[in-house]
């Protein structure tokens, strides 16, 4: 005890006014001058059933330079609040693409632009030296891909009332699926194309928030979504099973045992808190712990072990500033073709603040649901830290769902791709989980040859081993 009370002194002597971001930074840079044009808001197009007309003018030219198509604007979710989520759709680039399956990628955060995922992740676009190039391990190869910026308030996403933000996951996945809505109003041609829900970190919740909105929405929804799965990326999705850092950090050598039991110590606080709902102060517990998003200071786990980034335990600072699009999405011109205009693209802090009382509930009992009728894919990074490997299997070995038993005794299957040992695989019912080897949170970005080959499987209803997905 009366070395937590040094160190507790020595933590408070050494926080600065700083905290780790969420998220890999995005360093926008300055706007250029130019014209960049005006946002375009897509609602009333497809109120008036004007689809044609709303499609040509959400076309994004600079693409097809690329020999990629892509459309993007707004969808207006909450009149009252004018509350609108920017989406970028992207085709199937492949010749046959009638049928191709349709996934919706979601970033976490929260307050993370999906922007990420399509420019560092599994897009087509990727951002070199100043300039736009295609991606050879992109989701969009053989899929319809839409990335929207999520919730209300993320990257170009924007509300013009506060009462807009969503400060529950029920919120999230309504504007979600009236966004989605009205996407299958503007693509009529891809209503009855498999659906497939997919994201990473505080996607956790989101891609189940989603799901479960459709899933109780389609039997009397006059436009029904044919959802088939999810694949949720090192997800949070119930902090009380994952938020248990302190014999990991020991195991892989980053705390010794006095800092380890410093770390137990807020983790059972932390705990203690979620079981009595009292969802401020186990959030404000968990942030002074480890995330550091909105504390004045910087978190326990930078003060012990130096790491700036948490995202991958070989990196101690984020690696991902090789791809920075920030830049780019400043550009007049970029601005302009998107269809953005003059917005300011959020860096998330207003989303994370409705959303504190939110971030340390569960949602498991949703996917515990979902997984009677579809299936889910939780993937998880090797050398991920905020969303450590074995904290996943804790929170999965404690969900309550029909195979819950069938599940831990499952047998782990290696998983190959083109003969090389991507990971390894086991599946319960309609529960599929997967360890990445060489991956941290952000699997599309460290290894996109193995998660391309990984959605595909899903989607394509493909074999990981000897069972089909």
């Amino acid at each position: 005890m009366g070395y937590l009370l040094l160190f507790l002194v020595l933590f408070r002597a050494l926080s600065v006014q700083s905290f780790v971001n969420p998220y890999p930074k995005v360093n926008l840079g300055e706007h250029d001058g130019g014209d960049p044009g005006a946002p375009l808001f897509l609602t009333p197009y497809v109120e008036s059933g004007n689809i044609t007309e709303g499609r040509r003018l959400a076309r994004v030219a600079f693409t097809e330079t690329l020999r990629i198509k892509s459309y993007s604007g707004f969808f207006t979710v909450n009149k009252k609040y004018d509350s609108n989520q920017f989406f970028w759709y992207f085709p199937a680039m492949v010749p046959n693409k009638k049928d191709a399956p349709v996934i919706v990628w979601l970033q976490g955060g929260p307050g993370a632009s999906s922007l990420f995922g399509l420019f560092t992740e599994n897009g087509p676009l990727r951002v070199r030296d100043g300039t736009f190039e295609r991606r050879k391990y992109t989701w969009a190869l053989s899929h319809h891909i839409i990335y929207i910026d999520n919730p209300v308030g993320t990257g170009f996403s924007f509300t013009r009332d506060p009462k807009g933000y969503c400060t529950n996951q029920a919120q999230v996945g309504e504007d979600l699926y009236n966004t989605l809505i009205q996407f299958f109003q503007l693509f009529p041609e891809l209503q009855k194309n498999k659906f497939f829900i997919t994201g990473e970190s505080y996607a956790g919740k989101y891609v189940p928030s989603l799901a479960y909105t459709i899933h109780k929405k389609n039997p009397t929804a006059q436009i029904k979504i044919n959802l088939k799965a999810l694949a949720i990326g090192n997800g949070l999705s119930d902090p009380e099973h994952q938020l248990v850092y302190s014999k990991y950090l020991y195991q892989i050598g980053l705390l010794d045992w006095n800092q380890a039991k410093v770390f137990a110590d807020y983790e059972s606080k932390a705990i203690t808190l979620i079981k009595q709902k009292q969802w401020i102060p186990a959030f404000e517990a968990f942030d002074t712990l480890l995330n550091g998003d909105l504390i004045d200071g910087k978190s326990l786990f930078y003060n012990m072990t130096g790491f700036e980034f948490y995202f991958n335990f070989l990196h101690t600072k984020d690696y991902f500033t090789r791809e920075d699009f920030g830049p780019m999405i400043q550009k007049s011109f970029v601005r302009k073709e998107i269809h953005v205009g003059n917005l300011t693209f959020n860096d998330g802090k207003a989303v994370e603040e409705h959303l504190k009382a939110d971030v340390m509930q569960s949602v498991a009992p949703w996917i515990s649901e979902l997984l009677d009728h579809y299936f889910v894919v939780v993937y998880n990074g090797q050398i991920d830290i905020i969303v450590a490997y074995p904290n996943t299997l804790n929170y999965l070995r404690n969900l309550n769902f029909t195979g819950a038993d069938d599940y831990k005794n499952a047998k782990r299957y290696q998983w190959k791709v083109d003969g090389e040992l991507a990971g390894y695989v086991k599946q319960a019912g309609k529960l599929v989980e997967i360890m990445v080897r060489n991956a941290g949170h952000m699997v599309p970005g460290d290894q996109p040859k193995w998660a391309l080959d990984m959605i595909t499987h899903l989607t394509h209803e493909k074999m990981f081993y000897n069972h089909y997905v």
